[in-house]
């Protein structure tokens, strides 16, 4: 069974622009006003979903002179990764084998 952990993770990768900036982090480590410029979105709404992934363990930030770079934070994702893994081995293990509670 799916872990909170995994339904947090998911319920914040829900958000497009946190989506965005998750799959722009994939790609390479990047500041805030590298975020603004690829997204279009405001400073401070790229700042305050940066916070959010922080806070969940996704992004992680390194600091280089006056700018804050951002970078995706693999391991948050590979046990996410591995929780959805575990869905689907139990529903293909249902599927295999017809499991369904009867209806009374």
């Amino acid at each position: 069974m799916m872990m909170s952990v995994g339904t947090d993770v998911l319920r914040l990768l829900a958000d497009p622009l946190r989506a965005r900036i998750v799959s722009l982090l994939a790609a390479e480590a990047l500041c805030n006003c590298h975020l603004v410029e690829e997204t279009g979105a405001k400073q401070t709404n790229i700042s305050n979903h940066l916070r959010v992934l922080r806070e969940a363990g996704l992004v992680d930030t390194e600091p280089c002179g006056r700018f804050t770079y951002y970078r995706l934070c693999p391991e948050a994702l590979e046990q996410l990764a591995a929780e959805l893994g575990e869905l689907a081995a139990a529903a293909r293990e249902v599927q295999t084998h017809q499991r369904k509670r009867p209806c009374t």
